[in-house]
């Protein structure tokens, strides 16, 4: 337990820290998107590329952590992360759309790593301390929250060229990953003797029904999220507001996304994750709700909270059925595969997040509304594999 609380203490500052840099990019990178883009449809482009490089890392990131230790991959993203900061500063330096989107690409890597910050908690665990594991390593971004908005108020008009200077904030905050992880204490997986299980093959895996009801409520949870939240900045500007009203509601969301952590973890031990996650999606169906009856700030700051909250239910709800529902041998490949999974939806979502808010309808409460009416059959996608999870378990 000394070893885990330390891990999970670890994890907690990383999360902060280093997870700062996430709503910096969520909150400036459509909006870096859209003075360098030469269509405004494709402004969010640079946030889809993140996605886009975390779901492209995240299977080879897992296998590299099994053989080399959750320590080596963290340290891998967060090289990748300050190089692809360099990349899209210099991308804004030089005016070049592309050269901006390439390095969101890299800096996807870093996103992916911290998606297993929650996994890499439950390694030194007890199954009883697992969930509040989990919970609290996810609380780390309620800093994270506050410190990442700020950062774009406090240095987005510093320099000449927008945004440039924040870019070289998010460099500096990833210089301090090695220091992080170096107190880290997960000992590196041991390679299996010849004729010890292997656990089942991914084929296998793929048809227990826990496991694939996990993965699809993990992925609309956070692809939904993701595509309200990508075009947040966009329709709070577009609704004659300013880009600080822009990053207070952001940062409102990310400590919604976060401070319900503390408490997750005894739910889900009381009542079940497939409960919490049922009360997730019906959260993240209200906020489409208040987000369709208004654009004023009340009516932003409501519903990106509620988003914020609905994603921390369905999302950490999911995890834990996912961890429940596989072996220690299956833990690299179901684990990759899953956040592989997750986004990849989460990649479509913020893709089409863009064409939605600026090119569908006349005005940005036309994109706004569109972007939120896009959340319905997603969310009834995720709920009938709830239900159909549960029903077949009773009759079991």
């Amino acid at each position: 337990m000394d070893r885990a609380r330390r891990n999970v203490a670890v994890l907690v500052a990383a999360q902060a820290v280093l997870g700062a840099q996430l709503p910096v990019n969520f909150i400036i990178g459509g909006l870096a998107g859209q003075m360098l883009a030469p269509n405004p449809c494709i402004a969010t482009l640079p946030i889809s590329m993140i996605i886009l490089g975390s779901a492209l890392a995240a299977r080879p990131l897992s296998g590299f952590m099994q053989r080399h230790g959750r320590r080596a991959g963290f340290l891998l993203a967060v090289l990748a992360a300050a190089l692809g900061a360099t990349i899209q500063a210099a991308g804004l330096w030089v005016g070049s759309f592309w050269l901006f989107m390439s390095g969101a690409l890299l800096t996807g890597v870093y996103m992916s790593a911290q998606g297993f910050f929650r996994f890499a908690a439950t390694d030194t665990a007890t199954p009883d301390f697992a969930p509040r594991a989990i919970s609290w390593v996810m609380a780390g971004g309620l800093i994270a929250a506050i410190t990442g908005p700020a950062l774009v108020r406090w240095t987005n008009d510093i320099t000449a060229v927008p945004f440039l200077a924040t870019y070289a904030a998010v460099i500096g905050l990833n210089l301090l990953g090695p220091i992080l992880f170096a107190f880290l204490d997960i000992p590196r997986p041991t390679a299996p003797d010849a004729g010890a299980p292997q656990g089942r093959p991914l084929s296998e895996i793929l048809r227990t029904p826990t496991i694939i009801v996990a993965m699809i409520c993990a992925m609309v949870s956070y692809a939904l999220m993701n595509l309200v939240m990508t075009s947040t900045p966009l329709a709070v500007v577009g609704c004659g507001f300013t880009p600080s009203n822009a990053a207070d509601i952001v940062s409102a969301h990310v400590l919604a996304m976060y401070a319900p952590s503390f408490f997750t973890g005894p739910l889900i031990n009381r009542f079940g994750p497939e409960r919490i996650v049922g009360i997730g999606l019906a959260i993240l169906a209200v906020a489409g709700g208040v987000a369709l009856s208004g654009v004023e700030l009340g009516h932003f700051f409501a519903t990106l909270i509620l988003l914020g909250l609905g994603w921390n239910f369905g999302y950490i709800g999911a995890t834990a059925m996912l961890t429940r529902a596989h072996s220690p041998a299956e833990r690299g490949r179901v684990q990759g595969f899953n956040d592989f999974f997750v986004f990849g939806g989460v990649f479509l979502a913020s893709l089409s997040s863009g064409g939605l808010m600026n090119c569908l309808g006349g005005s940005a409460q036309a994109g706004w509304n569109a972007v939120n009416l896009a959340m319905a059959p997603f969310l009834v996608l995720a709920a009938c594999s709830l239900i159909w999870l549960a029903m077949r378990n009773r009759r079991a």
